[in-house]
């Protein structure tokens, strides 16, 4: 009976820690959400309409046609300590796009350039070039609740319509001179027409003169505890889900999925199967064993993937604190499963 007290213990326990690192670690933004960070943007957000860019790296983009021949963009995405980037192509491709990129340097400071994507290599995507006539002054990017949003305006009577979206390398900034590193993943979507904003039909090509005015904002994102204008409009738009290069489920949600299956499903499914099942001896203790292994099978991996995001994140939460919860689950769930293995009496 105290090792079935223990065990019930235990399962609570790890359930306990599971919905806390879930409920505790995230800070999502969504077009269910006000944009919180409307106060710190130097254009009006209340009519920005907003779309999934890409779901499985949280980007988030608001945009709006403000006037005859003026556009004004937000786009959202966990802060991984890298830099994101959201590209204007004629043909979809990210090669010969004009590309806004934004990040946080280890100081603090924001920074946001444009950049010509003339190839593959960093020497043939040169900072401070592009097609984009950018508003002087109105490039920054806001660093809140681990979330950095790219803020950029820029003339043109309609922009192109293919977008590609890339996010760098974790811990991997661009060196002084703005030169980018490989990016980390890309995706590419399209850019319908904001709701009443007056948008012209098809995708062409952007004003042409170059621009070189890639501003650098002050990226402090200190908290907004009002929104002046409101914040934007909980308008969904036409969901342009854009397609991962590698397809499937991210590595994120995988490590996901295999931890709550194993720690939060199956185990405490293990653990009931020793007290409603104790009738039919010995039925109860391998179905028992069987589950608890399988649980912690799947949860060890569920474990081994989190120290893989360790080095290669996909969603801007607390890592060093998910990892030491993390390892507590794992711990808990060891001595949940080693309690397994000692059968008892059916009678206690």
């Amino acid at each position: 009976m105290e090792m079935k007290k223990v065990s019930a213990c235990i399962s609570a326990f790890i359930l306990l820690l599971l919905s806390f690192t879930s409920f505790g670690s995230s800070q999502p933004d969504s077009c269910s959400s006000k944009l919180t960070v409307s106060n710190l943007i130097p254009f009006n957000t209340s009519s920005l309409t907003c779309m999934s860019a890409w779901s499985s790296e949280g980007f988030i983009l608001r945009y709006e046609n403000a006037g005859p021949s003026l556009w004004n963009f937000v786009l959202s995405a966990p802060d991984k300590g890298a830099y994101i980037a959201i590209g204007f192509s004629g043909n979809g491709r990210m090669v010969g796009s004009s590309a806004m990129v934004g990040w946080k340097s280890s100081s603090g400071v924001g920074i946001v350039k444009q950049y010509y994507l003339g190839g593959y290599s960093s020497n043939q995507c040169p900072p401070d070039k592009g097609s984009l006539s950018l508003v002087q002054g109105s490039s920054l990017i806001v660093s809140q609740s681990s979330r950095l949003y790219l803020v950029f305006q820029f003339s043109t009577a309609q922009p192109q319509s293919s977008l590609v979206y890339a996010v760098g390398p974790s811990n991997n900034l661009p060196s002084s001179g703005g030169y980018l590193s490989t990016h980390r993943d890309m995706a590419s979507g399209t850019l319908s027409s904001p709701a009443g904003g007056g948008g012209r039909g098809g995708g062409g090509d952007d004003d042409g003169d170059d621009d070189e005015h890639g501003q650098k904002g002050d990226g402090e994102g200190e908290s907004s505890s009002g929104r002046k204008r409101g914040g934007d409009d909980d308008s969904d738009g036409e969901d342009a889900v854009a397609r991962r290069s590698g397809g499937g489920l991210s590595l994120t949600k995988k490590h996901a999925l295999l931890t709550i299956l194993g720690w939060g499903i199956l185990l405490p499914i293990g653990a009931a199967t020793a007290r409603f099942l104790k009738h039919h001896d010995p039925l109860w203790f391998y179905s028992h064993v069987l589950v608890q292994g399988v649980a912690f099978f799947v949860g060890v991996i569920g474990v081994l993937a989190g120290f893989k995001l360790e080095h290669n994140p996909g969603d801007g939460r607390d890592v060093d604190a998910h990892k030491t919860l993390g390892i507590f689950v794992l711990a808990f769930g060891g001595l949940q499963v080693r309690s397994s293995w000692h059968k008892q009496s059916p009678n206690t």
